[in-house]
């Protein structure tokens, strides 16, 4: 089954949990409501930082807090942030080699695919993964 990095879903899971505009929250108690381990969601969190989802300000008044509203944050940005640009440009099948020159038996089909997934998540916000976070727990 194909999906995205469990790097990307822990994200989305500690970003869910940064509802509270304007306050900041230690990583340490973002991880405990995530169920995420706090060292890995740290190392997450400076690259959401990097990709300007997040603020993150050191210290006993600082935390870490979204960047702009969870509807202004989509699910493509996510990923980028977490695996990088290139994070869906592999061979479906992990060839190494595998382009438009020497394509493997499913490169016209990933391409294509590639191209719906990154729209999806593009359209996707952070806000409606909330939502349905929430929803869930009931």
């Amino acid at each position: 089954m194909l999906c995205l990095s469990q790097g990307v879903g822990y994200a989305v899971k500690a970003l869910a949990c940064l509802t509270e505009e304007g306050t900041g929250q230690f990583v340490r108690e973002i991880a405990a409501r995530a169920g995420v381990p706090p060292s890995y969601l740290a190392k997450v969190f400076k690259k959401l930082v990097d990709g300007n989802i997040l603020v993150s300000k050191r210290g006993w008044s600082g935390g870490t807090r979204l960047a702009r509203p969870p509807e202004a944050i989509n699910l493509l940005e996510i990923a980028q942030a977490v695996d990088g640009k290139d994070w869906s440009s592999g061979c479906l099948l992990g060839q190494e080699i595998c382009n438009d020159e020497r394509a493997c038996p499913t490169h016209d089909f990933w391409k294509v695919e590639r191209k719906i997934i990154a729209e999806k998540l593009q359209q996707t916000t952070l806000a409606e993964c909330i939502e349905f976070d929430l929803l869930s727990r009931d």
